[in-house]
C-alpha cells in the first residue's frame, strides 16, 4: 500500500509499504477513505517530539471502512464506515474504567512504554502515528490501516453522511470539546483562547454551545481571525497588541474567566522568553516553547481557570508558578479522552448544531502530502486545516 512516512526533520515521502494485517484478535483493518494533518503532527515534522525512527507512517486523524476484523471483534461488521479516535484504549483498564481513555495502562506495549514511563513519570497510553513514546503505532496517512481495540474505539457512522461532517471526531473536535469543558464554563463567562487554529477553532465552537457570554480569540494570521470572528468570537492580533493589557481593558480590569492554550509547545513571536525558548530548543538545552502557557496564567483572572489542550512533550522553564499558586488557579490539561465524547459529538453533528467543515482550506490526493505538510508548517494562514484521499 501507499502511506506518507516520516525521514527527519521536514522530510517526510509516500512510500509503498506492506499492507497491515491482523496481529490481535480484537483488531480491525481499515480502508482510509479521508485523513487529516493535525497541528500535532507538526511537532513531528520539526522533530521536535522524541522517539520517531525512518520509515514510521504518520497521521492520527482518519476514518474509512472496516473491511477485516479478527475474531474477537464482535462490535464492527466489514463493510461499515466508522471514525476512529486518535488515542488507543483498552476499554477495561483502571483509567478506562473511568472514561479516562487516553492514560489507558495497556494500548502502549510494554517494550516500547519504558520511554514514556522515564519522560513521563508513568507509561503513556498508545497513540496512532505519533512516535514510540507512543508505542510505535503506524498512522493513518495511508490506504489501510490496522486498528488495536478495535470493538472500544470506532465509532460507526450512519449511511449517507459526508466523510469531512464526521472525520474531526477522530481529534480535533473532541480535543476542542474537551478543552471547552476543562475550562469549567459557566454561563456568561469570558473565555480567551490563544491559537485560532483546528483545536482553537473548535473550541471556540465548543465554549460558545456551553454558553460562554463572551470568547476573546489571539492569534495573528488574518484568514485564522476571520474564522474565529465568523464563529462568534472578538478577536486579537498579537502583532498588534499587548494581550495581557488588551484583555484586563476589555474585562474592566478583572481578566478572563478561562483561559485555553490551544497552542502548545512551540508558540511563536518575538517576546524575549520565546526568543530564549526556541534557542534552547534548537540547541537541545530545551524542548518546549512556553510563551502562551505563561501568557495565559498571567491573563487569566484570580481564581480562574486555565485549560491547556495544546500539546507538550519534553521539559520547559521560566513559568510563572507564583502567578498560578497566588491567583488560585485550576489548570486541567491531557491528550483527549476522544471514546468519552464521540456519541455525544456525533449526534450534534447529526442534529445540525455544529459545523465540522468551515476551517478546511485544502483538499488533496495522499501523494500530494509531502506538499501539503510543507504548506500547512509554512503557509498556516492560507492552509488551515487539509484533508487527504488516499483513494482518490
Amino acid at each position: 500500500m501507499r502511506a506518507l512516512t516520516w525521514h527527519g526533520k521536514h522530510n517526510v515521502q509516500v512510500d509503498t509499504v506492506p499492507d497491515p494485517q491482523i496481529v490481535n484478535p480484537r483488531d480491525a483493518i481499515i480502508k482510509i477513505t479521508a485523513t487529516a494533518i493535525c497541528g500535532s503532527d507538526l511537532h513531528l515534522y520539526d522533530s521536535v517530539i522524541p522517539g520517531m525512527s525512518n520509515g514510521d507512517i504518520l497521521g492520527h486523524e482518519f476514518m474509512g471502512e472496516v473491511v477485516e476484523i479478527g475474531r474477537g471483534n464482535t462490535s464492527l461488521q466489514v463493510g461499515q464506515k466508522v471514525v476512529v479516535p486518535f488515542v488507543i484504549a483498552c476499554g477495561s483498564c483502571f483509567h478506562c474504567g473511568k472514561q479516562q481513555f487516553s492514560a489507558c495502562d495497556n494500548s502502549n506495549p510494554a517494550d516500547k512504554s519504558d520511554a514514556s514511563e522515564i519522560a513521563y513519570g508513568y507509561p503513556a497510553a498508545g497513540l496512532f502515528g505519533y512516535s514510540h513514546l507512543t508505542g510505535g503505532y503506524a498512522g493513518g496517512q495511508a490506504e489501510y490501516v490496522r486498528v488495536p481495540y478495535s470493538d472500544v474505539g470506532p465509532v460507526v457512522v450512519p449511511d449517507g453522511i459526508e466523510d469531512e461532517r464526521v472525520l474531526f471526531l477522530s481529534d480535533i473536535f473532541p480535543t476542542g470539546w474537551m478543552a471547552a469543558e476543562n475550562a469549567e464554563i459557566e454561563p456568561g463567562d469570558t473565555v480567551a483562547i490563544w491559537g485560532c487554529g483546528p483545536v482553537g477553532l473548535f473550541a471556540i465552537k465548543s465554549a460558545r454551545l456551553m454558553g460562554a457570554g463572551r470568547i476573546i480569540a489571539i492569534d495573528h494570521h488574518p484568514r485564522r481571525l476571520e474564522l474565529a470572528k465568523a464563529n462568534g468570537a472578538e478577536v486579537l492580533n498579537y502583532h498588534e497588541v499587548k494581550v495581557r493589557e488588551a484583555l484586563m481593558e476589555m474585562t474592566a480590569g478583572i481578566g478572563p474567566d478561562a483561559c485555553i492554550d490551544a497552542v502548545g509547545m512551540e508558540a511563536h513571536g518575538f517576546s524575549p522568553d520565546n526568543i530564549i525558548d526556541a534557542v534552547k530548543q534548537e540547541t537541545k538545552l530545551g524542548t518546549d516553547r512556553q510563551h502562551v502557557l505563561r501568557e495565559t496564567i498571567m491573563a487569566c483572572r484570580k481564581g480562574g481557570r486555565v485549560s491547556i489542550p495544546g500539546v507538550y512533550g519534553g521539559i520547559g522553564d521560566k513559568l510563572p508558578i507564583g502567578a498560578l499558586m497566588q491567583k488560585g488557579l485550576t489548570i486541567k490539561t491531557g491528550q483527549t479522552h476522544v471514546q468519552k465524547y464521540l456519541p455525544q459529538l456525533l449526534e450534534l453533528v447529526m442534529d445540525g448544531k455544529i459545523d465540522t467543515t468551515d476551517l478546511i482550506s485544502h483538499r488533496l490526493p495522499l501523494e500530494q502530502a509531502p506538499e501539503a505538510y510543507k504548506n500547512f508548517h509554512d503557509n498556516p494562514n492560507e492552509w488551515t486545516k487539509v484533508v487527504l484521499k488516499p483513494h482518490g
